[in-house]
């Protein structure tokens, strides 16, 4: 079986985060958070192998991948404010 692996981009606090999706949304939500500096692009195997169980959420950091990168006068990257954006995602 094929896994479709979709690309979107949601607005968190005035910031535009991408991320990969992958699964059936009412399965169980696993959310894979990368390391830095990096990108969700290095789960791009794993997810199709966790997609047969669950829905599969991998976003881009602030600053990383193909996520926002404001300046840092307007944002101040922090691990609290990542954390922030990471929990409004």
């Amino acid at each position: 079986m094929i896994t479709i692996i979709q690309y979107k981009t949601v607005n968190v606090d005035g910031l535009d985060v991408f991320y990969r999706e992958a699964g059936d949304p009412s399965k169980p939500a696993f959310v894979l958070l990368h390391g830095f500096p990096s990108s969700s692009s290095m789960f791009r195997n794993l997810m199709p192998l966790l997609a047969r169980d669950f829905h599969v959420l991998a976003p881009d950091l602030i600053g990383f991948g193909n996520s926002a990168a404001p300046s840092r006068e307007s944002f101040e990257y922090t691990f609290e404010n990542l954390t922030k954006n990471v929990a409004g995602f």
